[in-house]
């Protein structure tokens, strides 16, 4: 009949409408959190793009000190891919897995007294669309890139400023690890162009902060077999032979260069088993992998027991991958989805990390020129790395941190938490810019997951503009 088609048309539109309008949830509970949450937790969707097709999930929380006077930070989770929850229950934020004690069913939550949330407001967001509960409303939208997922994330964040407006008056960062080495100064360089276009709301900008980040591939991967020398993973004398072999070069061997190719692989025999983000811990049986062949991409390494969960077994081995997969388990839990006000049916699965990304393009090899760019500008940045890190070494961060040629303020000098060593910086400033960079002493990849407490001092003193 002509009215059901009418009300079923109906229905379409304002489902449609719904789905991309912006909306925010105040989160007072969550299952698995004894009791109410002690802080501000706000989560929503923003819809960004010509036809807001894009629609991008948020977490956000208040700064737990004061909130009219602290920073605002935008954080963003590596990946590319990795939610915006994998850095709250992991790395920075105010919650945690309680994965030491989990013996069945949904997994606990308990707060984590060395959150960044204490001295800052913060915006988690799964970006780009596809991570996390973020979703895509036309086929096309799905597609995105380092350089989209730049400007639809300053997009949203003008957005969500105008939705929250008491925040315009605070000092916002930008922020992120891993491979949001690429994203963040690609997002710090369109809010500097809408800035000085006269785009509003206008952002309060200070600067931005970057862990372990994945900056240049050429510089970022090829300094690996530098770092495993000098941690003392492989000897001198098949650092030498790599070294005079493969020519420096590490990734781009020709075929025929059987001297190279054999150097390369007496070392990769020596680090088969070595966990690639923090050295010192270990492989986990259930995730080592059975090949004599190494994969540097992180993501291999992560532990293979969501089938065991699924089946309620536990593994008898429980390290640091065994919380990552426990994360599956509570966010993909409808309870939980929601208590987070997740749109019923816009995502299958959630997926702490995507493992493959087939609509997304990474077509920016290398941020070094744009760090060069901001190094012409008024701003502040802060640049971290866990020293115990293979992924991302700190020696290929040194590295093109050099290649600014940023004056040197402050020599390579320990900085201190509680009266102890808690890694060492260095500090570059000319005219314009100021960098501090730090390594954090036993951190790995990312430093906040493994020194938490270390990694709150540095992050409190560097907003507060005290030394560090």
């Amino acid at each position: 009949m002509a009215w059901q088609y009418h009300l079923s048309i109906l229905l379409v539109v304002v489902l449609v409408f719904s789905h991309g309008a912006s909306s925010q949830m105040i989160v007072d509970t969550l299952p698995g959190y004894p009791g109410k949450l002690p802080f501000k937790m706000e989560t929503g969707y923003i819809g960004v793009g010509e036809m807001e097709d894009v629609q991008l999930f948020y977490y956000f929380f208040e700064s737990e000190r004061d909130p009219v006077f602290d920073p605002l930070v935008l954080w963003l989770t590596g990946g590319p891919g990795c939610s915006g929850f994998s850095a709250i229950a992991f790395e920075n934020g105010p919650l945690a897995i309680a994965w030491d004690s989990y013996s069945g069913g949904l997994p606990c939550l308990k707060y984590n007294p060395y959150t960044w949330t204490k001295i800052a407001s913060i915006i988690f967001i799964d970006a780009p669309v596809g991570t996390g509960f973020s979703y895509a409303t036309t086929t096309e939208a799905w597609n995105t890139s380092d350089t989209l997922s730049a400007s639809q994330t300053y997009n949203f964040l003008r957005k969500w400023l105008v939705n929250h407006s008491k925040f315009l008056g605070n000092q916002v960062y930008i922020g992120g690890d891993s491979y949001s080495g690429i994203t963040v100064p690609l997002v710090v360089q369109n809010i500097l162009q809408g800035i000085g276009s006269g785009l509003k709301p206008s952002i309060d900008l200070q600067g931005y902060l970057l862990g372990n980040p994945v900056t240049d591939y050429y510089i970022d991967d090829n300094s690996r077999i530098s770092f495993i020398h000098r941690v003392s993973l492989i000897s001198d004398e098949y650092y030498e032979n790599a070294k005079l072999f493969c020519k420096g070069d590490y990734l781009n061997v020709n075929s025929s260069n059987t001297l190279c190719i054999t150097a390369l692989q007496n070392i990769k025999q020596c680090i088969l088993q070595i966990k690639l983000t923090q050295i010192l811990e270990p492989q986990c049986a259930f995730s080592s992998k059975k090949s004599d062949e190494l994969e540097w991409d992180v993501r291999s390494q992560e532990a293979n027991v969501i089938d065991f969960l699924q089946a309620d077994k536990l593994p008898e081995l429980r390290c640091r991958e065994f919380g990552y997969a426990l994360s599956y388990k509570y966010m993909n839990n409808e309870t939980v989805q929601s208590a987070l006000s997740v749109r019923q049916g816009t995502v299958k699965t959630w997926n702490r990390c995507v493992k493959t990304f087939p609509t997304y393009t990474e077509n920016v090899e290398s941020s070094v020129y744009i760090h060069k760019n901001l190094s012409k500008t008024g701003l502040r940045a802060l640049i971290y790395s866990g020293d115990h890190d293979i992924s991302v070494p700190y020696v290929g961060t040194q590295e093109w941190i050099k290649s600014l040629e940023i004056a040197v303020f402050d020599e390579w000098r320990p900085w201190y938490v509680d009266g102890q060593i808690a890694g060492y910086q260095t500090k570059f400033m000319n005219e314009h810019f100021r960098l501090t960079y730090l390594t954090v002493k036993g951190g790995g990849h990312t430093a906040p997951e493994y020194k938490p407490r270390e990694c709150q001092a540095m992050v409190d003193r560097w907003f507060a503009r005290y030394p560090i």
